[in-house]
């Protein structure tokens, strides 16, 4: 059984590192599963996994993701693998396509790892979707509501959808070593109560809400954002603007986040919508208090274990954080919970699930 797993490229996002982080175990457990990657471009998490030298990865080269071309690069993999799982838009529509055209009979799987996207309000793409999705003999479903938001958009049966929830290397978080707070940056001091979110920065994460929440709060408190994106600039002006510059650090890429999550007193995530986050898993893992915005794809993992605020509401956010700071024993109640809760979600279950269903199709 061989199996070709398709992304657009391998920049920092969810999908991307469940890719980075999965392909490891398949070749620990004797499975051949391989790579294709529209935009070979050389991501962190492309010299990461090449450095892993765990499987084989195909690139289309550097080219935009959206180029129609692809279809026809894609069309000899299909002959070499007997199942292909695919991963995001438009890599989703091009292997589809590809398949048609060359009267392929290899299997597909399509992996939907968000709740929402801009195809579900347009009624053209809607029309298209609905083919699209009829071409994958099973689409898997990372929680139970994007699969019946999939089955309302699509219209189809209950048969092709199954649920199949993300995991995260949960090893990999709990035996990683806190850095000293002066060590991340020298705005930073033991003595300071450190807030960490790890997310790209766009418009679905939301970070403007998590600085504003920090001008309601002691001088003490300071904020590490990790990661990079379109509204970074935007989120530097306003912590300006705020007078916030000597509490706020911008950490860009970093490959330690364990270690980063590990040195938080608490991690917040404030998202406008997610699919299932793998971010607030390992939040959660970290064994720290985790803050999530009250939204689907978030609402769902962090209810009864973490806390929830309202999204877009800075003040909310702030007083949630004060009544951690301000109550040790909450406080602990919250980190026990959290981590209880992210031991749910372990890839080893995950990856096994994914097996089950490659031997049931092949």
């Amino acid at each position: 059984m061989k199996i070709l797993q398709v992304v657009n490229s391998l920049a920092v996002g969810g999908a991307e590192k469940l890719l980075l982080e999965t392909l490891p175990v398949y070749k620990e457990k004797g499975v051949t599963v391989d790579l294709l990657v529209l935009n070979g471009y050389e991501y962190p998490f492309m010299t990461e996994l090449k450095q892993l030298d765990c499987c084989t990865i195909y690139t289309l080269g550097n080219t935009t993701v959206y180029n129609p071309l692809h279809i026809f690069k894609i069309i000899p993999y299909l002959k070499k693998y007997d199942i292909v799982h695919v991963h995001l838009f438009p890599a989703q529509y091009w292997v589809v396509l590809a398949k048609i055209i060359s009267f392929s009979k290899v299997k597909l799987l399509f992996t939907e790892h968000c709740t929402s996207n801009r195809r579900l309000e347009n009624k053209l793409f809607r029309f298209v979707d609905r083919l699209i999705y009829r071409g994958y003999d099973k689409v898997i479903c990372i929680t139970e509501e994007i699969k019946i938001i999939l089955q309302k958009h699509t219209g189809l049966s209950d048969e092709i959808f199954i649920v199949i929830e993300n995991g995260v290397n949960l090893s990999a978080i709990t035996a990683s070593d806190s850095l000293l707070k002066h060590k991340i940056d020298t705005k930073f001091s033991q003595a300071d109560s450190l807030l960490i979110q790890v997310a790209g920065f766009r418009e679905q994460k939301d970070q403007a809400t998590l600085i504003q929440a920090l001008a309601y709060l002691p001088k003490n408190v300071k904020l590490a954002l990790v990661g990079d994106g379109v509204t970074r600039n935007e989120c530097e002006v306003l912590v300006g603007d705020l007078q916030l510059t000597d509490r706020v650090v911008f950490l860009g890429l970093r490959m330690d986040v364990p270690q980063l999550l590990k040195s938080a007193d608490i991690i917040v995530l404030s998202s406008k919508f997610e699919g299932l986050s793998l971010s607030s898993i390992e939040g959660m893992a970290a064994g720290k208090p985790f803050i999530a915005s009250e939204v689907p794809g978030l609402t769902e993992i962090v209810k009864g274990a973490g806390v929830l605020f309202e999204q877009g509401n800075a003040v909310a956010l702030a007083e949630k954080i004060m009544k951690l700071l301000d109550d040790k024993d909450y406080y602990d109640s919250v980190s026990q919970a959290c981590q209880k809760r992210a031991s749910q979600y372990d890839i080893h279950k995950m990856i096994e699930q994914h097996i089950g269903l490659y031997e049931s199709i092949c």
